[in-house]
C-alpha cells in the first residue's frame, strides 16, 4: 500500500537507516512526524491554518491539503510511527518536472537554539540564501522518454552561484534540459510554464499580494514547489503548472508584523522569472523596436 516517492527532490529521504517520506494510490502523501518541537509544530501550523476563515480561498490553493495524522509502519520497517498525511501534488503527473526553493534570507526563526542558527547561518552564507533571499534546494527535469530525468546531487544544487541558479531556472523550462548547467538553455516552455494567466509569474504575484498584507505566520524554511509536465505543452495544451507552498515546520506567530523575510525571497524569485520572461527572443525583438 505505501512505497517511496519517486519524485522527491528535497527534505529528509527515505534510505536504509533513515526514516523518510512515504505515498500510496490515492493521492497521499506521509511525511514522519518529527520527534522534537518541528513535528508538533507542524501540526499546530495545519491546524491553525484550516481553521482562519480570513484566509482566502484563491490562497489556501497554494497550500497541500491536510488529512490529519496517522501512526504507519516506518520507511525503514522499524514499527509504527505517527506521519503527517496530505495531499500528493505530484501524484497525477507522469513525468513531472519540479523545483524546490526555499525561501528567506534567513532560514533560522527567532527563538530557536543557539547550535541551530549557527548551523543555518552556516548553509545561509554557504548559498544563495543570503544574497538572493532564496535558494534551490533540489529539482529535476524531464526530457524525454529516452533521456528520462535530470535530477543532480543536492550538494551540487547547494553550490549553485546567482548565474547558476538563474541558469537553471531557464533550464527547467527548456526542451534542451541536458545534464549539466553548459548548453544554453532554448527556454522552449517559458511562455506556457512561467508566463500566462496561470502560469507560475502569475501564481506567485498573487502570494506577493497576499504576503505585502498577511500579518498572522512568519514562514521560516518554508519551500516554494514548482510542478509543471512537458508533453502536454509539446502538444500545444497547458502544462499544468503548480505551485504549493511546503514545510511548515518552522512557522510561528506573525503577531501583527509582516513577514518580510518571505516576501523579500519571493520578490527575489519573480524578478528572476520575469527576467526570463522578459529576455524570451520575441520579447527581445520587441524591446529594441521600441
Amino acid at each position: 500500500m505505501f512505497k517511496i516517492p519517486d519524485h522527491q527532490v528535497a527534505g529528509h529521504q527515505a534510505s536504509t537507516g533513515i526514516i523518510g517520506p512515504l505515498i500510496d494510490d490515492s493521492g497521499r502523501f506521509y511525511k514522519p512526524l518529527q520527534s522534537d518541537h518541528r513535528g508538533s509544530q507542524e501540526v499546530e501550523f495545519y491546524t491553525k491554518f484550516s481553521s482562519i476563515t480570513e484566509i482566502p480561498n484563491h490562497i489556501r490553493k497554494f497550500f497541500p491539503i491536510y488529512y490529519g495524522t496517522k501512526q504507519i509502519e516506518a520507511s525503514d520497517g522499524s514499527g509504527p510511527c505517527p506521519h503527517l498525511v496530505m495531499e500528493d501534488v505530484v501524484s497525477i503527473r507522469t513525468n513531472p518536472s519540479l523545483m524546490d526553493i526555499k525561501m528567506g534570507s534567513r532560514t533560522w526563526f527567532p527563538t530557536a537554539s543557539e547550535d541551530y542558527i549557527m548551523k543555518c547561518l552556516k548553509k545561509d552564507r554557504e548559498t544563495t540564501t543570503l544574497p538572493l533571499g532564496f535558494r534551490i534546494s533540489g529539482f529535476q527535469i524531464y526530457g524525454d522518454k529516452d533521456s528520462g530525468y535530470w535530477k543532480p546531487e543536492r550538494k551540487y544544487v547547494l553550490g549553485f552561484s546567482t548565474d547558476d541558479v538563474r541558469v537553471a531556472l531557464k533550464k527547467f523550462v527548456s526542451s534542451n534540459s541536458s545534464n549539466d548547467l553548459v548548453a544554453e538553455p532554448d527556454c522552449a516552455f517559458a511562455e506556457s510554464v512561467y508566463g500566462g494567466p496561470n502560469g507560475v509569474l502569475a501564481q506567485l504575484l498573487k502570494l506577493k499580494t497576499w504576503f505585502e498584507n498577511q500579518t498572522i505566520f512568519h514562514f521560516y524554511s518554508c519551500s516554494v514547489l514548482m510542478v509543471y509536465e512537458k508533453e502536454p505543452a509539446l502538444k500545444g495544451h497547458s502544462p499544468g503548472v503548480t505551485v504549493k507552498l511546503i514545510d511548515f515546520a518552522h512557522v510561528i506567530e506573525g503577531e501583527g508584523v509582516i513577514d518580510h523575510n518571505f516576501l523579500g525571497g519571493l520578490c527575489s524569485l519573480i524578478k528572476f522569472i520575469s527576467d526570463i520572461l522578459d529576455n524570451l527572443p520575441h520579447n527581445s525583438a520587441q524591446n529594441s523596436e521600441n
